[in-house]
């Protein structure tokens, strides 16, 4: 079947496509030659390349593997089904298989000690790779039993992956029949460094008629900001929460353009407040059940205590 998201229609197939520094790429690669992945927790924020790499690894030396998405299927028994009847059965292509446990900062409490013991039992059969945006939320004695890579991207490596992505994306509009304006895609690729996922995901949104062209840009830094700068400042909840509600934009793009408008639109003792307010709703997010709710609460929470020009 034809994909429809550019995001798995372009995904990389081997760990040399995918965008990462070398040193990350080489510590991969050396997996693959060795035909040995040990147990693997892959943290990072959204986009970075986790998943795809994980996946990439596993094509490459043609593993068995099945894929377990945490956030909607951590639960015991999806413990006790699914992985006891993959991880206990015989690969058909011979050698060890493996299960990726995407989003694996979202299983349950019950399910993570449970799946210690999956790791010991079946060690010879099947290896395990863990994917997770955050590292503290993985329990220590699965921390202990897996190798952690964390996907730290240093001032010197911006630059060079920010580039990467930028042919890439070219490449696929190009690949699309998309007409393009080269300093917009640099636009749309510097909004969203490093989630590399976002980036696909906004320019195949906005490519929808053929074109990407200046006219996306103006759709979340003017006219969609200042309606909810003025909603926060009239302390208008019922706007406030609309907007919410109507935005498809990120909760974490939304707390990025506060904090850097904050200097323009507020008065400088209400500056620090912000960022205290925004800090804090951030790291909830992580934890939050439905981020709708959460973000509405930080907007209530800075309309109450900061005092707008």
């Amino acid at each position: 079947m034809e994909e429809f998201l550019w995001c798995e229609k372009y995904r990389p197939q081997t760990v040399a496509e995918t965008i990462l520094p070398e040193r990350y790429k080489k510590s991969f690669q050396d997996y693959i030659d060795q035909k040995n992945i040990p147990n693997l927790i892959l943290a990072g924020r959204p986009g970075c390349g986790k998943t795809t790499v994980a996946r990439a690894m596993l094509e490459e030396l043609n593993c068995s593997y099945m894929m377990i998405n945490g956030s909607l299927d951590g639960n015991k028994d999806t413990l006790r089904n699914q992985i006891r009847d993959f991880a206990s059965s015989v690969s058909l292509q011979g050698g060890r298989k493996y299960i990726i446990l995407d989003e694996a900062d979202y299983l349950t409490h019950h399910m993570q000690p449970a799946l210690r013991n999956f790791m010991e039992e079946f060690s010879k059969n099947c290896g395990f790779i863990l994917t997770c945006n955050y590292k503290h939320k993985i329990i220590d004695p699965l921390h202990s039993r897996c190798s952690l890579i964390e996907f730290n991207f240093t001032t010197s490596d911006k630059p060079v992956l920010a580039k990467d992505i930028f042919s890439r994306v070219i490449e696929i509009l190009e690949s699309e029949s998309v007409t393009y304006d080269k300093k917009v895609v640099a636009e749309v690729v510097k909004k969203f460094f490093p989630d590399f996922r976002k980036t696909i995901n906004e320019l195949q949104k906005y490519s929808v008629n053929g074109s990407i062209d200046t006219g996306i840009l103006t759709d979340f830094d003017e006219i969609s900001l200042n309606q909810l700068i003025d909603a926060i400042r009239d302390k208008n909840f019922n706007e406030m929460r609309e907007w919410v509600s109507e935005s498809d934009v990120d909760e974490h793009e939304v707390y990025r353009k506060l904090y850097d408008v904050a200097s323009k639109y507020m008065k400088s003792e209400s500056v620090p407040l912000l960022v205290m307010v925004l800090a804090k709703y951030q790291y909830q997010s992580a934890f939050a059940v439905d981020s709708e709710i959460n973000l509405t609460a930080a907007l209530v929470e800075i309309a109450i205590e900061c005092e707008f020009k």
